[in-house]
């Protein structure tokens, strides 16, 4: 085996751990949304409705935690490697199930999904690994697959999760600490450092903050242009996030296993999207009409959900809107070709943070215009919040074409 063959060979495996830090970090997450609720109910003793309040609180907290460590985390692995920094949040994480699994109170649950969100920031040390070995027409396939394998994961992490459950509301947890600790140790061994050493900058925490990081992309107009059409379509999704199953109920009256199974199908077709349908795309029509076609075909799907008077048409608007999921890796190849090569995990923090903002205005901005349309007093249209999106959604669209344009053919 040539020395060429053997380093295509150790990139790959190197990256498929990396994929699977990424699958292990989101199916815990994933198998603790099934119990939560169970969980503050027998911690708080309230009612469904409080505790559902409480439940936002904590996703504020993970998501504000998040917008602020993913520059840090990005800064980190910028100046010391993506493998330590990868390791020790993945192993933290695990510490960090460990205290919600034994948390005797409610203080205990904030703590753990404070520290959730710190660790979660990690991501944006893995989506380096990929600028780090892959050359820059290869990225944005390459960042489908890690996408992909995060989607799978989300996916399998609530069905074990509600299976877990059954048995008892803290053991999800627990596994998951199990799953995050093993793969950090099994990491110690296997996993391979992407960064060299020449290729390293100091730490400058100017520069890893929320704000720095957004001042370094301005530097970058096309970047920051690119960070716009993030934030717009990120605040169009959480549409999707934040009323989906009060609207599916509502509406056509689904079960929890209705809504589950429709959120499974969901996660299912985003990994073939990003993880199977991204790198073809982007061979066969370059990674800038990539994200214009997946946009093209993708965005009609929050009308189909708005105006939709049966279940089969959420079915088809699930199936479509998938189809938008090749464009953020499509995205992601473009703005890494224009940041410099130590400067990646600044980048991937950048994006990380851009997408936290719209994980805590969104939900409330969503949920406030769904009660608005949702009650008994005048316009009586559940489905205004999938408007929103959609408006949201083209908006980006146009924010797109002319940062393309803007790139030389």
């Amino acid at each position: 085996m040539t020395q060429l063959a053997t380093e295509k060979k150790a990139t790959k495996a190197t990256l498929g751990f990396v994929a699977f830090i990424i699958f292990i970090d989101m199916m815990g997450i994933g198998l603790i949304v099934p119990v939560m609720p169970s969980l503050l109910e027998n911690m708080t003793g309230l009612s469904e409705d409080q505790t559902a309040g409480i439940g936002g609180w904590l996703l504020f907290a993970y998501a504000m935690m998040q917008f602020l460590f993913a520059p840090i985390i990005g800064g980190l692995s910028d100046q010391y490697g993506r493998r330590p920094v990868l390791l020790i949040t993945l192993f933290l994480l695990g510490v960090d199930y460990i205290i919600m699994a034994f948390a005797p109170d409610l203080w205990w649950l904030f703590v753990g999904r404070l520290i959730s969100g710190m660790m979660g920031a990690s991501w944006a040390a893995a989506n380096s690994c990929v600028a780090d070995v892959a050359s820059p027409e290869e990225r944005g396939k390459l960042f489908g697959i890690l996408g992909g394998a995060g989607a799978f994961g989300f996916v399998v992490g609530p069905a074990i999760g509600g299976v877990l459950g059954e048995y008892s509301v803290r053991m999800p947890f627990a596994v998951s600490a199990v799953l995050a600790i093993g793969g950090a140790i099994l990491g110690f061994f296997l996993l391979r450092e992407t960064l060299p050493k020449d290729r390293r900058r100091s730490f400058a925490l100017n520069r890893a903050n929320p704000l720095g990081t957004l001042i370094q992309m301005a530097n970058t107009p096309i970047v920051l242009g690119f960070l716009g059409v993030i934030f717009l379509l990120q605040m169009a999704a959480q549409a999707t996030m934040a009323v989906w199953s009060y609207y599916t109920r509502l509406q056509f009256n689904w079960s929890e296993l209705d809504i589950g199974l429709g959120a499974t199908l969901y996660g299912a077709l985003l990994v073939v999207s990003q993880a199977g349908l991204t790198g073809i795309f982007i061979k066969r029509f370059g990674a800038k009409r990539t994200a214009i076609i997946g946009l093209i075909i993708g965005l009609p799907s929050y009308f189909l959900i708005a105006f939709a008077q049966t279940s089969a048409i959420i079915i088809v608007a699930i199936v479509v809107g998938t189809l938008a999921g090749i464009t953020f890796p499509a995205m992601q190849q473009m703005m890494s070709e224009r940041i410099s090569e130590d400067a990646q995990g600044e980048l991937q923090g950048a994006i990380a943070s851009t997408m936290s903002i719209t994980s805590i205005i969104g939900p409330v901005i969503m949920t406030m215009t769904f009660g608005y349309f949702a009650d008994d007093k005048g316009l009586y249209f559940p489905g205004a919040p999938f408007i929103l999106a959609a408006l949201l959604g083209y908006a980006s669209l146009v924010l797109l074409w002319r940062v393309t344009k803007r790139i030389e053919n």
